[in-house]
């Protein structure tokens, strides 16, 4: 099945040498490819970021079966999976909050094209993951998340690897949405894609022997949407002004994610008191 591609490129939410360089036309974009841009709303259809030749984003459509598809691996990812330059959706599932105590049990990863692979790790794990340490700290290849700080602070203790470069939804959602306190994945995916998503597994035992089919599902939902939101947080943060801010916040992120890990998670060390 062939892509479309939109023909507009947008600064900064990738990384590389030509990053610099980068320009804008998103409202031009949007009057020009209105067509393609509406059919998110019928859900046959999601936007995902692609790596150019010159290290620029591309807005590329891709069919998307009405059904997914979600894998379930032990300890990697298998040989040739999500091979390319697209941006991939990133989630982890953990026994806890505190990330030095609670080990990394899952992680989910989708280049939104309809299939959401989940890759778990047993206790005693040694995190080696070959193929799934290279796609996450791959420099040219967009990481997507939703509330990243903790999932960041999750790969980079266990898996040592930094995922970035990257873009965080839920600074996205702070940044644009600020008549509103509620910036949740369930409140964003009702009311900017109007599909519902299910949280009863988020507190459930994810280093069982066993996963439940619900829990796969709820584990696969948290990174089904990512790449719409994305392409929707992009226009908004342009219309508002807040591109550079937002670009500025998440390349902050592993850093913020490292003063968690070192005994600064609620302290803020920018304060004067």
């Amino acid at each position: 099945m062939q892509n479309r591609t939109i023909a507009l490129h947008f600064p900064r939410y990738a990384t590389g040498p030509a990053r610099a360089g980068y320009t804008l036309s998103a409202e031009s974009a949007i009057a020009n490819n209105a067509a393609i841009l509406n059919q998110r709303k019928s859900r046959k259809t999601c936007l995902v970021c692609a790596a150019g030749a010159e290290g620029a984003i591309e807005l590329t459509t891709k069919k998307v079966p009405t059904r997914m598809s979600v894998f379930l691996h032990e300890e990697d990812l298998p040989d040739g999976v999500l091979q390319g330059s697209s941006a991939v959706a990133v989630d982890t599932e953990t026994m806890g909050l505190n990330t030095l105590r609670d080990r990394l049990c899952l992680l989910q990863i989708s280049d939104g094209s309809g299939d959401e692979h989940l890759v778990r790790f047993a206790p005693g794990s040694d995190y080696a993951a070959p193929n799934l340490r290279k796609i996450l700290g791959d420099p040219n290849r967009l990481k997507l998340f939703h509330f990243a700080r903790f999932d960041l602070a999750a790969i980079e203790y266990y898996l040592k690897v930094t995922a970035a470069p990257l873009f965080c939804t839920k600074i996205a959602s702070r940044l644009t949405r600020t008549f509103t306190d509620r910036h949740g994945l369930k409140e964003l995916v009702k009311e900017l894609l109007g599909s519902d998503i299910s949280k009863q597994q988020q507190s459930s035992d994810w280093g069982g022997p066993v996963l439940s089919e619900a829990q796969k599902d709820y584990a696969a939902s948290d990174v089904r949407f990512l790449h719409r939101l994305h392409a929707e947080f992009v226009i908004r943060l342009e219309r508002e002004g807040r591109t550079e801010m937002a670009q500025a916040c998440f390349d902050f992120l592993p850093h913020r994610a490292r003063l968690d890990l070192m005994g600064w998670p609620d302290d803020d060390i920018f304060a004067h008191s």
